[in-house]
């Protein structure tokens, strides 16, 4: 075939069809790249979008729709055989559709990013939403594009593209049951960014997991902890679990308890409820809701607190609760109110109670142990009395021996 081809062509015909291919490719590389140098500045400060979307449309212009169109070229000056004609025009039109392909790839990202941009009115939850429904349809665009692309350049090159469907139907099934767990993740994907209970920026809890959404996946969505690290979870696994989202609290609602010592009087008892709402109620952007005595605890009078904060920032929880705590003390401190202790007071009956003996040091006999004369004295020692000596001034080597009185 190449010596065919040699024979039909003449020295000056194919110098022709060589020259006339690099003379395309350089005018082509060179206008290419003084529009976009032109273009672009004058794109980034115009308002209006048409001239964004000819700059994306230039930038996904490659090399290849070059080589589609100089191969089409060569075969106008050149005299080739049908076969080898054949497979220059199927080569150039699946250039030409592989081209087709990155316009239309970037016009839908360009149409989704303009659509699914957020404004600056627009809240933190608005904004990530965005971004997740924008990223889930240009992925789908994509491989609904690219299939299409695929196919219709294999029907090109003379497949056939029914029979190959049908095979791909029969085999899918096999495929879908093999990956049944990555197409679970992927569908759940699908309906957390349509169904939305979270969206990028939202603090949320899973279980015992916490932290902030960073990124939603097709198969995982990634989770920044408080305490810096990155928590990944299955999509499936995510959908299945409890999810509580913190983002979305309208207002956050705070209960504390305290105590204050038995023993104090009623009357003053009385005043504590009073003396907490005037605390939260002097509060900005804080509704009180209850403030009672309400139970009586193992070592305190228990007071139990509900009040509403407006905004559901939690340093701004903390800030408030702190400057409630403080009032509380002060307030009580001025009333002579003291907060309880967690202790326990044990009275003893002392009837009934047999004394106890123990041996004395001297004669070894069971004697009734005394209490001791003096403070600090061992109870049951007298003054004068040594505890636990022999009658030479050094200690006994017999122990003490403390025994209860009958059996």
């Amino acid at each position: 075939m190449f010596r065919e081809l040699m024979k039909q062509n003449t020295t000056e015909e194919w110098a022709i069809a060589l020259g006339a291919i690099v003379l395309w490719m350089l005018v082509f590389t060179l206008v290419r790249r003084v529009v976009l140098r032109r273009l672009t500045p004058a794109a980034n400060a115009s308002p209006t979008r048409l001239d964004d979307f000819i700059v994306d449309i230039l930038s996904a212009t490659r090399v290849l729709l070059a080589v589609a169109v100089g191969i089409f070229i060569a075969g106008h000056y050149l005299d080739l055989p049908d076969r080898m004609q054949t497979g220059l025009d199927r080569i150039f039109i699946a250039l030409m559709l592989v081209q087709g392909g990155l316009w239309a790839d970037r016009g839908l990202q360009f149409w989704l990013k303009g659509r699914f941009s957020p404004s600056s009115t627009d809240t933190a939850g608005d904004a990530g939403a965005m971004v997740m429904t924008r990223g889930l349809l240009i992925f789908t665009g994509k491989v609904v594009l690219w299939s299409i692309v695929l196919l219709m350049i294999l029907d090109n090159m003379g497949l056939d593209v029914t029979a190959l469907i049908a095979s791909l139907g029969i085999g899918g099934i096999a495929v879908a049951l093999a990956v049944q767990n990555i197409l679970g993740d992927l569908f759940a994907s699908l309906s957390i960014t349509i169904d939305k209970p979270f969206v990028i920026g939202d603090f949320i809890i899973v279980d015992d997991f916490l932290g902030t959404v960073e990124h939603v996946g097709l198969k995982t969505t990634r989770l920044r902890s408080l305490s810096g690290e990155q928590l990944v979870f299955s999509n499936n696994d995510l959908l299945g679990s409890r999810i509580r989202n913190y983002k979305r609290m309208n207002e956050r609602r705070a209960v504390f308890k305290f105590g204050v010592a038995y023993g104090t009087p009623a009357d003053k008892v009385a005043q504590v409820s009073g003396i907490i709402r005037e605390i939260i109620e002097a509060e900005a952007d804080v509704r009180f809701d209850r403030g009672h005595f309400f139970a009586f605890g193992p070592s305190s009078l228990d007071f139990e607190v509900v009040y509403y904060l407006l905004k559901p920032d939690y340093n701004f929880y903390m800030d408030v609760q702190e400057r409630i705590n403080l009032g509380l003390v002060r307030r009580l401190t001025e009333l002579g109110i003291a907060f309880a202790l967690p202790m326990q007071r044990v009275y003893m009956d002392g009837a009934g109670l047999q004394p106890v003996r123990h041996l004395h040091p001297q004669s070894g006999e069971a004697v009734a142990a005394q209490p001791a004369s003096q403070p600090g004295q061992p109870w049951g020692q007298q003054e004068g009395q040594q505890g636990n000596e022999g009658r030479d001034g050094q200690p006994s080597s017999s122990p003490s021996l403390i025994m209860p009185t009958g059996r």
